[in-house]
């Protein structure tokens, strides 16, 4: 069974992750949505809510779950028997950044990373710039999939 991980911290969840998740099905047995803890991050949306958001965004997909995790990425990949890591790229400055991680997973486990090209339309979809957005009281819903269900 092949089996990807999809890890992030999803603050929020955006259209461009959302369409690297459909993307990936048609590779995966199994898609695991990993949402990771890191103890000295500030996040803006209660992981609760994420969990909700993306949770709804997918009900009608048997092959997706949600799983939260706190340790490195690797080492859950590892954990739940995922087969690949997959990752979203926008750009050259993302595919420069994500591909030494790749690297260094890859030479640490063998587990393979597959990078998935965003849809045009959300090559600008950043989560750090809806963050302030959001806290500004701008609307996300262009970026952001039924962003209702986030608060």
């Amino acid at each position: 069974m092949k089996k990807g991980l999809f890890p992030g911290s999803f603050d929020p969840f955006t259209k461009g992750h959302e369409a690297v998740v459909l993307k990936s099905l048609d590779l995966f047995d199994e898609v695991v949505i990993g949402i990771g803890i890191n103890s000295k991050k500030t996040y803006l949306f209660p992981l609760d809510k994420r969990i909700q958001h993306i949770s709804k965004l997918f009900e009608n997909y048997s092959k997706v779950k949600i799983q939260i995790y706190q340790k490195l990425t690797i080492d859950f990949c590892k954990e739940i028997n995922a087969t690949h890591i997959i990752r979203g790229l926008r750009d050259s400055k993302d595919f420069e950044y994500e591909k030494s991680i790749a690297h260094m997973n890859n030479a640490i486990s063998g587990i393979e990373t597959v990078f998935f090209l965003t849809n045009q339309e959300h090559g600008a979809i950043n989560s750090s710039i809806i963050r302030e957005m959001y806290a500004n009281k701008a609307n996300i819903s262009p970026f952001v999939t039924s962003p209702e269900l986030l608060v």
